[in-house]
């Protein structure tokens, strides 16, 4: 039977759009994410604490897209990491500028508070960013960036975690000691909205002011820096390592001492062993030969969230990964113990928070017996009435 020319038409249109189909199910998804650090000049400390890794978080993030390759080979999903290191928070908003010019819409974002906030605006709605560097609580319960999500967890989460243990071990009456920085003082903070949360007493507080070398002289200093009315525990507020880790040993009163040294609550620890922990830390130890910081830990889980959600849907397009993540269809196998999820009003990652002191993990909160009508993680941190923020 002959075919008019109309038919033809048809015939020829349905081969090449088969043909096409047929390529374009060949062709890999790519998913390019960029990870973007602002690292000022660091000021010297006081002490002898070991410096963070330079690369500490970017290790994290290119760990995070080889495991995502590893199984994104099989459904011909391509994931490419590319990243910059900038100094001043101009070059920084140039570069994530010219990135999204390019038409990068997926980051994940390593700096403070202020610079994420700068990042957030100048991107806007279309891109997707996640925070695996700022713990500052604000972002989570007054500043609210529609277009962030946190991987990292907020100094209240990690301070609540402190506390449930603490309270568990009835350890009630506190000397808090707080560094002179601004980031000691948001960490003080934190603990005394934990102290008020669970019922803690602060018996005292004392401000850290000095610039002296303990090295050699904490066993005369401390001693009467700590003699005040009795306490259970000595909680410390010194995020840079000025003068935390002399306290141990001491203390007027021979107390444990918490917070940002001693008992310390961390993202992530090379201590952590448990629920398939250790073959992410050898895995990210035969890469990038050391132990992974609670930054490569948030850096991981942010590119990992990317992949997660592209796994589901099947498209790399930041709106509809945003919504998918924000929906109670998404979990995260993050060697917690648990799948995790993200907080909707917020975007903070749900998450149990390891408590650890250099060698071994000590505990792991939420403490059993802290009950919580949804989920028992929403016991740490800034829970849905107490933020301000409803994401849209």
């Amino acid at each position: 039977m002959r075919l008019s020319p109309f038919s033809k038409v048809l015939a020829t249109c349905a081969t090449l759009l088969t043909a096409s189909m047929a390529f374009a199910a060949k062709q890999p998804l790519t998913i390019d994410i960029s990870y973007l650090h602002y690292q000022p000049e660091r000021p010297p400390a006081l002490s002898n604490i070991l410096p963070e890794p330079e690369d500490a978080g970017l290790a994290g993030a290119q760990l995070g897209i080889k495991d995502n390759n590893t199984t994104g080979r099989f459904l011909k999903h391509k994931y490419q990491l590319s990243h910059s290191i900038n100094d001043t928070p101009e070059a920084m908003l140039a570069d994530a500028k010219q990135r999204f010019a390019d038409g990068q819409r997926l980051f994940v974002a390593n700096m403070p508070a202020a610079q994420l906030k700068q990042l957030s605006e100048a991107l806007g709605p279309d891109a997707l960013i996640f925070n695996a560097g700022s713990q500052a609580d604000s972002l989570r319960s007054e500043i609210c960036l529609n277009n962030v999500l946190h991987t990292t967890p907020s100094r209240s989460m990690l301070t609540d975690a402190l506390g449930q243990w603490l309270n568990a071990k009835r350890l009630k009456e506190w000397l808090l000691i707080t560094g002179n920085q601004p980031e000691d003082k948001a960490y003080a903070a934190a603990l005394k909205r934990t102290a008020k949360r669970f019922g803690a007493d602060i018996v005292e507080e004392k401000q850290w002011s000095f610039d002296t070398d303990l090295r050699r002289t904490a066993q005369k200093e401390l001693p009467l820096f700590t003699q005040t009315d009795e306490y259970d525990v000595v909680v410390v507020a010194d995020e840079r390592g000025d003068f935390g880790e002399y306290l141990l040993y001491n203390t007027w009163y021979p107390r444990p001492v918490a917070g940002t040294q001693g008992l310390t609550p961390v993202t992530w620890h090379r201590v952590v062993e448990q629920w398939g922990a250790a073959q992410l830390q050898k895995r990210f130890d035969k890469k990038h030969k050391r132990w992974m910081t609670g930054k490569d830990y948030a850096a991981w889980a942010g590119v990992r969230s990317i992949a997660e959600a592209v796994t589901q849907t099947k498209t790399n397009d930041a709106s509809q990964l945003r919504s998918y993540i924000l929906s109670d269809k998404f979990q995260l196998a993050a060697f917690k113990g648990r799948k995790l999820n993200y907080r909707i009003w917020n975007g903070q990652l749900r998450q149990p928070i390891p408590l650890v002191h250099p060698r071994a993990l000590v505990s792991q909160s939420p403490q059993e017996g802290f009950l919580h009508p949804v989920t028992d993680l929403d016991t740490l941190g800034f829970d849905k009435p107490e933020s301000r923020c409803r994401m849209q």
